[in-house]
């Protein structure tokens, strides 16, 4: 996220996160703490989906200047398929990063 975007907004960022999940599955959601809601996952007290494949770690996370921004790539993301979801991962963190800064466009 930018700088310019930080200032424009001084509330808390917003997350977009990847979560690797029992079976092989990926979960994506967003949230402002990131760790008070995978430990809400890993609890089973997160999404239903979590429930029934609880997360095995933390695939990706990105910060948003703003609820909307991190809403809006979580419909892109979730609108991908598994196999295009994979390769924006390997795309997005080459090095294995969880955390990235910053994001270029999502696919789609």
């Amino acid at each position: 996220m930018s700088e310019a975007a930080l200032a424009a907004n001084p509330g808390r960022p917003w997350f977009l996160y990847v979560l690797h999940c029992r079976g092989g599955s990926l979960y994506t959601g967003i949230t402002t703490d990131v760790d008070k809601r995978y430990a809400a996952h890993a609890a089973g007290k997160g999404a239903r989906y979590t429930r029934s494949f609880p997360p095995l770690g933390i695939a990706l996370v990105l910060q948003f200047a703003s609820k909307g921004e991190a809403l809006a790539a979580e419909h892109a993301v979730k609108a991908m398929g598994a196999a295009q979801k994979r390769a924006w991962l390997a795309a997005a963190a080459p090095d294995g990063a969880v955390t990235v800064p910053t994001v270029g466009p999502l696919p789609g």
